[in-house]
């Protein structure tokens, strides 16, 4: 039996690194961990959905949705969840071979 790594397995079929469609890809999974990890940390601090939308200001289905990736919530809004559950942000920004780190 002959066995293909998971890498080999998405440059085959979304595309290789670089490319829009592997760009894309990479991106949508960034946003489901985002939103799973809002949704972990919620429930770790015993809120409900609509709890956490009237700290941020946003009504229940919009965290419903950011939780799931069912809308590409603002940087903003984003921003907010995670200011509201009292979680530190780091983001980290390539340009040109340089890691630049935000926090």
């Amino acid at each position: 039996m002959k066995t293909t790594s998971l890498d080999t397995l998405i440059d085959k079929h979304i595309g290789k690194p670089g490319t829009p469609e592997r760009d894309k890809f990479e991106n949508e999974l960034r946003l489901d961990i985002i939103g799973e990890t809002i949704k972990q940390i919620r429930k770790e601090r015993n809120l409900t959905q609509e709890q956490l939308g009237k700290l941020v200001g946003v009504k229940k289905a919009q965290i419903s949705k950011i939780e799931n990736h069912l809308t590409d919530a603002r940087f903003e809004t984003i921003l907010k969840v995670f200011r509201a559950l009292n979680a530190r942000i780091r983001f980290n920004v390539e340009l040109q071979n340089r890691n630049i780190e935000i926090i």
